[in-house]
Order: structure tokens, then sequence, then C-alpha cells
């Protein structure tokens, strides 16, 4: 449907940018246009799921909320079980809990305890990269149930915040359909 290269552009020039949200100074990457294109939204699965064809991984962990539009939608495709990663309080059973630093703010995700299996290899998926700081903390929580990172998956990429330098620690393995 879409080259590579084309799919960047049109994923690119679908995104809604808001200035200075959720404060100033940040200009807020808006996936949400793209929902409104089925046929985007198909070609986005399917470059991701090309993109990540060899890469060998048991699980999708995703990142609440925006990473979980995509992220279910990956797991499903791939055959491969789905994980939430939710902000403190969300999630219902046992947790493990990981502090981190945003953009603008503190945060604390959780995991369930029972998510997957010690061993288990982990691709990580969000909408964005920005910092690395939501995904570090993510590959946190996988290591502290005893799994490792496989790789990580995004739709765009804010190169010039050069937050993908940070994930390689956990895995060079790193994919964005997009980048700024």
């Amino acid at each position: 449907m879409y080259s590579s290269d084309t799919l960047a552009t049109v994923i690119k020039n679908t995104i809604r940018e808001i200035p200075d949200f959720p404060k100033l100074g940040i200009s807020f990457k808006d996936i949400t246009p793209i929902l409104k294109d089925a046929k985007l939204c198909t070609a986005i699965m399917d470059e991701l799921c090309k993109q990540l064809s060899n890469l060998e991984f048991d699980a999708v962990a995703a990142v609440e909320s925006r990473g979980f539009l995509f992220g279910l939608m990956l797991a499903n495709r791939m055959g491969k079980p789905f994980i939430p990663i939710r902000k403190k309080g969300k999630l219902p059973f046992i947790t493990v809990q990981q502090q981190y630093n945003l953009e603008y703010g503190q945060a604390t995700l959780e995991i369930h305890k029972d998510a997957f299996e010690p061993g288990a290899k982990i691709l990580v998926h969000d909408d964005l990269l920005a910092t690395g700081g939501t995904v570090m903390a993510t590959a946190a929580l996988i290591k502290q149930l005893g799994g490792s990172v496989a790789g990580f998956s995004f739709i765009i990429d804010l190169g010039f915040l050069n937050g993908a330098e940070k994930l390689k620690t956990e895995s060079k393995n790193i994919y964005a359909l997009a980048s700024y």
C-alpha cells in the first residue's frame, strides 16, 4: 500500500501538533487523527509486523494509554499475548511498580506480577518515543519479573530528544515508523 518512506510521510502529515501541551514549550504529537483512517491504521500495522517479523519475542507490553491502541493489535496480529503497562492504581491484581521521570513531571507504572513467565522476551510498544523515560521504566518492570526486553517499537520517534540512545542499554532492536 505504502513504501516505508511514504508511510512515514503520511504519518507525519496526519499527526496533529498541539503547541504548549501539556505545558509551555512542549509540542505534543497527537496521533488521534491517524485513528480516523482505517487504511492508514492497517498500513501502520502491516509495516510494524514487517519490521518485527524476524525479531524473537514472547509477548507485547504496551504503555497506557496510547500505546494500547496499536500494541494490542500488534500482539494479536503477531499471535502473541498482550501485557498492559498501566499507571499506578489501575491494575486490579498484585502488581510491581516502577517510578520514573517524565519530560514534565514524575509518574509510577505498574505491571501484574503474573504478566509473563520468568525468562520471557518482551517487545515494548508505545505510540511515541521522546526521552525514553516511560519505556525504560517499562523495561525495569520487565526485568523485575525476570524477563528481558527483546526490542522496542513506536509509531513516532522524536529523534532530536535522543531517547533511542537510552534504550540501547536494554536492546539494540529499536523500531519506529516516522521520525522527527
